[in-house]
């Protein structure tokens, strides 16, 4: 017999959905990071007037990240959730439209330091090309300084110096960077460009740091000044769509490499599916950066005592190579020697 649709159960299954996400939120990635982020994703999991307005969202806006970001912008106070609460419940109208017109384009720039132990082993010219790019701030990894401690501490700058970027990381199961990648051609796709040149623009992305982030507030607006004084195209489009045209224009002399972060989870199985069959027939080197749900096979690949956690896992042609942090704080080594990417020269 067919299934008769209950919109009162369906209701209550959407509200319920909304609770797993925030709880889920924050004991895995506000814990330890966040505490206001924590508190709020905690409240609202126990909150079902809170859940329900939430609930009625189309389900790609329901983001904890993103309707807390909307709330702050919207005016919400920042500190204990009850006082948050109750002024979200009462300017919801407001809250509302700023959810359904903005994304969680965060941009973190800092993830460059988790891209450069692979961008660095790569000979000779290197073309970038970013998937989800945003407003373009990872597209410039070679106009940032590095700081990595751990097992290999060690420092990079730009040959013309110390970068307004200096971007901090954890390192351990891999040879530290010994050179910046030499980029001589890059570009993006996303579905909503952001302009790093625009005020209003860059003020989203600041809104969108985590209270009690200052480090990267500060971080993303130096980051975007970089990106707004060369900025790197990015064509507005899907990325199934318009990855192969993409890819056409980097120059055949370069090492081309596509990379993403935090992007294909936004993607259905399917989409995924396509991506990486569109990846397969290019010529190039694939670095994924995503969490670990995102691509079940590669995860599987990932040693037994390996626990992802919250970790994103940084994957080179479809082979894990490091767990990394979320933010770009820490990378750990999938093997001490870590692995090369595959030789995908254009010549």
């Amino acid at each position: 017999m067919a299934r008769m649709f209950d919109p009162i159960l369906d209701a209550d299954n959407e509200i319920d959905q909304v609770a797993r996400t925030y709880a889920r939120f924050a004991a895995h990635e506000a814990a330890g990071v966040s505490p206001v982020y924590e508190d709020w994703a905690d409240g609202v999991a126990a909150d079902e007037p809170v859940r329900a307005l939430i609930a009625a969202l189309p389900v790609a806006k329901r983001q904890p990240n993103l309707v807390f970001a909307a709330s702050r912008r919207a005016g919400a106070p920042v500190g204990p959730y009850r006082p948050w609460r109750e002024w979200l419940l009462a300017h919801w109208e407001s809250v509302r439209p700023i959810v359904m017109a903005r994304a969680t384009q965060t941009n973190e720039a800092a993830r460059c330091a988790t891209l450069l132990p692979v961008l660095s082993r790569i000979e000779g010219p290197v073309a970038l090309l970013e998937v989800g790019a945003s407003a373009g701030l990872c597209l410039h990894p070679d106009r940032y300084s590095y700081r990595y401690t751990g097992d290999a501490p060690a420092a990079l700058d730009p040959d013309s110096g110390p970068s307004p970027v200096v971007l901090e990381c954890a390192l351990s199961g891999t040879p530290a960077p010994s050179r910046l990648p030499d980029v001589v051609w890059r570009a993006g796709i996303d579905r909503n460009p952001l302009d790093a040149t625009d005020p209003d623009t860059r003020s989203w992305l600041e809104t969108l740091v985590w209270p009690g982030q200052d480090d990267r507030r500060e971080r993303i607006a130096a980051a975007a000044r970089i990106a707004a004084a060369a900025p790197a195209p990015i064509r507005t489009g899907d990325l199934n769509e318009a990855l192969a045209d993409a890819a056409a224009d980097a120059p055949a002399d370069a090492t081309l490499v596509v990379f993403h972060s935090a992007v294909l989870v936004y993607l259905s199985a399917a989409d995924r599916a396509r991506f990486r069959g569109t990846v397969a027939d290019l010529d190039c080197t694939w670095i994924s950066n995503e969490g670990a749900h995102v691509f079940p096979d590669i995860a599987s690949r990932l040693p037994a005592d390996a626990d992802a956690g919250g970790s994103f896992v940084l994957a080179v042609d479809g082979e894990p190579v490091a767990l990394t942090g979320p933010h770009g704080h820490t990378y750990r080594g999938l093997s001490p020697e870590g692995r090369l990417p595959s030789d995908h020269s254009r010549s």
